[in-house]
């Protein structure tokens, strides 16, 4: 494949799935400094990937496979070495004091994230994909799981992510 093929390849993943790319980053890691250098290395590692791209697969699944590899490396790599965050960060994070149903859908929104922050990495690399629409064979295909395997994995995690919220929700409203 020469230059030109990889970077067509790369303007087609980037304009179709580059919104579906930053949600992955955010849903990988929830500091945005952090969110935006995943970003960067996910689409950097997906136009070095299109070099090698044969095609025995969607773009789709290749997109994917590759984000959630680069994504699971930044994950290792954040454990082996903990963030400090200063006060300028931590003031910056705070919640806005605002009401109503927009207020309600953020803190839902970000509890759920905070829950899936929380999954093993295979976890949280199933729920994701489902999340943003993948079927069983499709997430498959992507990590490298059996699609039945994946279904019950979807099963389980909704079902824990539906309790620890439920039982989160419940504690804030102490």
């Amino acid at each position: 494949m020469d230059r030109t093929q990889q970077d067509a390849l790369y303007a087609e993943a980037r304009s179709t799935f580059g919104a579906e790319l930053q949600r992955l980053a955010r849903a990988y890691d929830a500091n945005s400094e952090q969110q935006r250098d995943l970003l960067q290395e996910i689409h950097l590692e997906l136009w070095r990937s299109f070099l090698s791209f044969d095609g025995r697969c969607s773009l789709r699944t290749w997109v994917f496979r590759i984000a959630h590899n680069v994504g699971a490396s930044h994950v290792a790599r954040s454990v082996r070495s903990p963030r400090l965050v200063d006060l300028e960060t931590l003031a910056g994070d705070a919640v806005p004091a605002a009401a109503g149903a927009e207020m309600e859908r953020k803190l839902s929104a970000a509890m759920l994230l905070h829950l899936v922050h929380r999954l093993k990495l295979i976890d949280r690399q199933v729920i994701l994909l489902y999340l943003e629409g993948e079927e069983a064979s499709a997430i498959a295909e992507v990590t490298g799981l059996s699609a039945a395997n994946v279904a019950t994995k979807i099963h389980r995690i909704k079902k824990l992510l539906k309790q620890q919220y439920s039982e989160g929700a419940a504690h804030a409203a102490r």
